[in-house]
């Protein structure tokens, strides 16, 4: 009984903090969208308190000031395009590194792992002029080039890890039964890397979906905006609307929030069977 009690006890605390934690982490969205809906006035005055009233057409102006819907579009095509190709060549490349373990296949292991510590800042002015001459600036295409130059090696990184923990015996078995190596790959090796894959979408779209800079470099057109370089709109050198950046960033996040909620299902299962496989 005594045991009983002690353990029920210890439960409690341990939901009590995570309690805590969840509304931690809950504040600053609190103060995002109760001074998303205030006038500038209110929110220079007390950015902390609940609204006197509801100013709604905040969201209106964002919406059309930003002309969003063309800039959701921009940021969903860019990443789910991103994440694609991303996600598929760094998987196939991985596997045949790590399958066909050659002296070429281990350095070009490396050199993966090496461009891992190299730091935007010191090439993107290289990256435009090379873009620029390619005729890639200023295009959706050019800028997912970019995204795959900059996310394959460490997509190739985490992938190349996870394909060595997948025992080679089952894929010989398949090719005992006369499964190409194609279709060892997509039927027998994909399946396997679930875990990895949600992984690798998590990181890979955070990244791309909140990512300023690079879009800033390459797309010029004002009908090529991406969510983060619209709502930059309202950052001038010398005022900053508030009142009209915070609505601009709660349409932000929203559909990556929809994402997550939409996609907890495999996300969890991803993890759990990562887990398991650990």
């Amino acid at each position: 009984m005594e045991a009983s009690k002690q353990y029920r006890w210890g439960t409690l605390v341990t939901e009590i903090i995570m309690v805590l934690v969840a509304l931690l982490f809950l504040v600053p969205f609190y103060f995002l969208f109760v001074n998303s809906v205030k006038t500038f006035g209110d929110l220079l005055t007390n950015s902390a308190s609940w609204p006197k009233t509801f100013e709604w057409h905040n969201y209106s102006r964002a919406w059309d000031i930003t002309n969003f819907p063309s800039a959701l579009w921009n940021s969903l095509v860019i990443t789910v395009v991103s994440n694609v190709l991303l996600a598929l060549f760094s998987a196939m490349a991985s596997y045949r590194m790590v399958r066909h373990n050659t002296r070429f296949n281990r350095f070009l292991f490396m050199i993966f792992v090496a461009a891992m510590v190299i730091p935007f800042q010191s090439i993107m002015i290289p990256l435009v002029k090379v873009t620029s001459t390619l005729g890639l600036m200023n295009s959706i295409p050019g800028l997912i080039a970019c995204y795959l130059g900059f996310g394959v090696p460490m997509t190739v990184f985490l992938f190349h890890g996870f394909v060595k923990s997948i025992p080679l015996e089952i894929e010989e078995a398949a090719t005992v039964d006369g499964t190409n190596i194609y279709g060892t790959f997509f039927r027998i090796v994909v399946p396997l890397m679930k875990p990895m894959f949600v992984t690798v979408i998590i990181l890979n779209t955070l990244w791309i979906w909140n990512d300023y800079l690079l879009p800033s470099l390459v797309l010029q057109s004002p009908d090529l905006r991406t969510i983060p370089i619209a709502t930059f709109a309202f950052f001038g050198q010398f005022t900053k609307q508030w009142d009209l950046a915070l609505p601009a960033l709660v349409l932000g996040i929203l559909p990556v929030i929809v994402f997550f909620l939409a996609m907890q299902k495999y996300i969890v299962e991803g993890i759990t069977q990562g887990a398991v496989k650990g």
